[in-house]
């Protein structure tokens, strides 16, 4: 079968086309006929860098995979053959990702597709959708009627973070740096929009939270915004980040009480504790899906897994606004 992978990391590493070994599921597994990937900034952390979390070389990336099942293990019984699925399943550790033809991937970390979406489209999703849930619902315990504070709402993890509180019934704010920008969080149903570039945080937050801060902060960025997070949110409130790995003065959240939360949601993939947990995040978001309440939003620019290095290449202009997707043609 097809395998796009490559020989090395680093600033210099790149794919190429190579020929692999079908393999057979085992129990408690499924081959995938791979239809679709999406590029997340994750795969090309990946690719650039040697890390613990690397797969062993030759390196077959990307978690995102939607396609058709064509093959189940023993005692399989959640799905069948011929069945659509979408799932982040691999591209990390010791699970080969989703740059092959046939994709061998554990059923706790897949779901049914949504029937109201392309393969382009589900394979959008997997990966942001549960970072999005896990530090909105299973971290930060949000509730109706919260008052959130979604950081870059039009991008990749925060364009599903803002859906998901809304659908959930909150009042969501968010940050964005362009018209561009502000039109697309609208439309995802932002109830404000703030330009970060030319708001203080103090300002916004005595016009958006005059109760002392937001319920929740959710932090997409890292770095200074997880600073202007912990600014933002009320006392005793949760601040939710997905990027911890910078240094930071943390006598704001010691005055005011905050939790933090950090979300990594690559640890049930890369320890295999907990898989269970993102196969059913991935079954309610279906529902959502499928209920008008949840939607991708994908790049315009669309790429084959032949043009793979095009893709990485694209996604480190700083250009794309959405997803990249890659289909399997």
């Amino acid at each position: 079968m097809k395998i796009w992978a490559t020989e090395t990391y680093g600033e210099k590493a790149e794919f190429k086309l190579r020929q692999g070994e079908r393999s057979s599921p085992n129990s408690g597994e499924i081959e995938i006929a791979v239809k679709a990937t999406s590029l997340n900034p994750v795969d090309n952390k990946l690719l650039r860098n040697s890390t613990v979390w690397n797969p062993d070389l030759p390196g077959i990336l990307h978690g995102d995979v939607s396609g058709t099942v064509t093959a189940v293990g023993e005692d399989v019984t959640e799905f069948s053959i011929g069945d659509d699925v979408y799932g982040c399943a691999g591209g990390v550790g010791q699970l080969k990702g989703a740059l092959v033809e046939y994709m061998i991937a554990d059923k706790r970390l897949v779901a049914h597709m949504p029937s109201n979406l392309s393969y382009i489209e589900a394979a959008a999703l997997p990966l942001v959708t549960i970072t999005a849930w896990e530090g909105l619902k299973l971290r930060a315990r949000m509730t109706a009627g919260s008052n959130i504070l979604i950081h870059a709402g039009a991008g990749g993890v925060g364009h599903i973070a803002l859906q998901l509180a809304k659908a959930w019934g909150a009042h969501v704010s968010t940050t964005v740096s362009t018209e561009e920008k502000a039109d697309i969080a609208k439309s995802l149903g932002a109830d404000e929009i703030i330009f970060y570039k030319d708001e203080p945080v103090e300002n916004y937050v005595k016009r958006l939270a005059p109760k002392g801060g937001f319920d929740i902060v959710f932090d997409t960025v890292g770095g200074l915004s997880l600073e202007h997070s912990l600014l933002a949110a009320k006392r005793g409130g949760q601040v939710v980040g997905t990027v911890g790995s910078h240094t930071h003065d943390l006598t704001p959240m010691h005055l005011k009480g905050l939790s933090l939360h950090i979300v990594m949601m690559l640890l049930p993939m890369f320890t295999g504790f907990g898989r269970e947990v993102h196969g059913h995040i991935l079954r309610e978001a279906a529902k959502l899906v499928e209920s008008n309440k949840l939607r991708p939003l994908l790049d315009p620019n669309r790429f084959s897994f032949n043009q793979i290095n095009e893709a990485h290449a694209y996604y480190e202009t700083g250009q794309a606004i959405g997803k990249i997707s890659l289909e399997n043609t």
